[in-house]
């Protein structure tokens, strides 16, 4: 069982005791795969007994662990992959406070007559980047970037782009919702699965004819102007995806 924490006084505390409990799950630190009941974790958390099973419930809807009635709750087989639940632009945005940025190839511009089409551009010219993330120093996704021309100028100089090997803590739509005049509204996406590019067999270290998780977002601004392509391939034994979806209810 991990070091008993702190305890958290802010609104948000279920989260900071739902990333404790993850962390833990990652590290292996639950002897047995068992969590500690409702009670144990109160009592060292100094959390209410409402708090913690908030924190649980976020864990159970995640994927993460699982409840046997009368026994207890116990790590999900799964439980090992990095695992994100996608519910808006900020989520997104929010791969950068648990994943790393490993520049693969820097910004550059130059002709790519798909990418400017599947964004809609006027003209050919993309500005394109590639890098892959790692969770826990292993990597499990490598992206490709298209900006618009406008776009691409935003972040010419911008080290984490712009030196090769360079390792941050960012998103690409995160150093550039600072940067734009109108903010990132929107973000469309369209999965898939298909063999892994040459690229990513070799920045992945899968095998060429793997079948890779793909997924193609493209992200708008509040005037519904193109902002970015990302084209991404994740390892399936690494990475896990969920989407919560709602409902909206007659008031």
């Amino acid at each position: 069982m991990p070091e008993p924490a702190r305890p958290v006084k802010s609104e948000a505390a279920y989260r900071v005791l739902a990333e404790q409990l993850r962390q833990g799950i990652l590290s292996q630190s639950f002897p047995e795969g068992r969590l500690p009941t409702e009670a144990v974790l109160a009592q060292t958390h100094g959390l209410s007994r409402q708090t913690v099973r908030r924190a649980m419930q976020d864990l159970v809807a995640g994927g993460m662990v699982y409840r046997v009635p009368g026994r207890g709750t116990f790590v999900a087989d799964h439980a090992g992959r990095y695992l994100r639940q996608f519910g808006s632009v900020e989520d997104l945005m929010g791969l950068s406070l648990d994943t790393e940025f490993e520049l693969v190839r820097p910004l550059r511009r130059g002709v790519d007559v798909s990418a400017a089409g599947r964004m809609r551009l006027d003209s050919d010219m993309v500005w394109t980047v590639v890098f892959r993330r790692l969770h826990e120093k292993v990597p499990f996704c490598l992206t490709t970037v298209h900006l618009p021309p406008d776009v691409g100028r935003l972040l010419v100089g911008q080290p984490e782009v712009t030196e090769p090997g360079m390792r941050s803590q960012v998103t690409v739509i995160g150093l550039l919702d600072t940067r734009l005049s109108e903010p990132i509204a929107d973000a469309e996406q369209s999965i898939s699965v298909s063999p892994a590019s040459q690229l990513a067999t070799e920045q992945l270290h899968c095998q060429p004819d793997q079948a890779l998780l793909r997924i193609e977002r493209t992200y708008t601004d509040a005037r519904g102007g193109p902002v970015e392509l990302a084209l991404s391939e994740f390892l399936p034994e690494h990475y896990s995806y969920r989407v919560r979806l709602r409902r909206s209810l007659p008031r």
